[in-house]
């Protein structure tokens, strides 16, 4: 039950900058798509924008925290 009502609400932060933390990593870019079991986040490399950016799919179950940092 906690899983889809954390789902819904990051649902509502979608385009949003984020940081998202699992047992293995950090991510951080924008958050692009939620499903009730699948994160979609873009990760935006530092610089001005040029480069490739990575897509990364996370399961919800797997998320510990995701925190939206303020813009300075």
């Amino acid at each position: 039950m906690f899983q889809e009502t954390f789902a819904a609400e990051l649902a509502t932060h979608v385009g949003s900058r984020v940081e998202v933390a699992t047992d293995n990593n950090l991510v951080d870019g924008i958050l692009s798509t939620v499903t009730p079991n699948l994160v979609l986040v873009i990760e935006v490399n530092s610089g001005y924008g040029y480069g490739e950016n990575t897509t990364l799919y996370l399961s919800v179950d797997a998320i510990n925290f995701v925190r939206f940092p303020v813009a300075a």
